[in-house]
């Protein structure tokens, strides 16, 4: 059975991710730091009969990150398919417009979205490319394409990560792996502010299992 391994999972698009693939057949490893979460995360997709384990790591601990995904490689069989979603410390960190940002209010999301996503790719591209094939999203927010001023450190992080993602599928052009960068350009959930349009992570994430099969350059998601 192929396999899919979710960075920065959780019940939101994490879950909604796995449950589009592993009702596809695919077996769902889970990563991400928060023990109690990944284990209710598994139960719930065992009961729903799709093939899951979690594998505890930081993303910001570059050396556990790739020992959870070897790990899951050793469990499952190689990673066919890696979705980069870190989201949780970004909640509870300071935004800053572009005047006001300091170098370091931009550090932390690099070390989140772009250094972890690096990471994350050398533990799984050697038996992609060993393989011949292999897919390997990275998800952000659409203010990596059109920013906005209150996202100003943010946007430069995510901007980053999608220049990345760009040039690494360019890069991998021909070798049956695709890169693709997916910008979610709505408010995930019902709680967003006025306004502001939404969508559940249930009507996302087939969209992921469609950005996997059609092999796009991205997907902007704005239902």
């Amino acid at each position: 059975m192929p396999t899919i391994a979710i960075v920065g999972a959780g019940p939101g698009m994490g879950l909604a991710i796995a449950r589009a693939f592993g009702a596809r057949g695919y077996n769902v490893a889970l990563v991400a730091r928060n023990h109690d979460t990944l284990n209710d995360l598994t139960s719930r997709l065992e009961a729903e009969g799709v093939t899951a384990a979690a594998f505890p790591a930081d993303v910001l601990d570059r050396d556990a990150l790739t020992q959870a995904l070897k790990d899951a490689a050793t469990r499952f069989g190689d990673i066919d398919v890696l979705e980069y979603s870190p989201a949780g410390s970004l909640r509870t960190t300071t935004l800053t417009p572009p005047s006001a940002t300091d170098p370091s209010d931009v550090q932390w999301a690099m070390d989140l979205l772009l250094y972890g996503a690096i990471a994350a790719t050398r533990a799984v591209l050697p038996a992609m490319r060993e393989a011949g094939a292999g897919t390997l999203i990275y998800t952000n927010g659409a203010g990596s394409i059109d920013p906005n001023p209150m996202l100003g450190n943010l946007n430069a992080a995510q901007a980053a990560l999608r220049n990345w993602v760009l040039g690494l599928r360019k890069e991998l052009s021909g070798t049956g792996i695709q890169a693709a960068h997916a910008a979610i350009g709505v408010w995930v959930g019902t709680d967003g502010p006025p306004g502001v349009p939404t969508a559940s992570p249930d009507e996302i994430a087939p969209l992921y299992w469609e950005l996997h099969t059609h092999r796009d350059e991205e997907r902007i998601f704005t239902l």
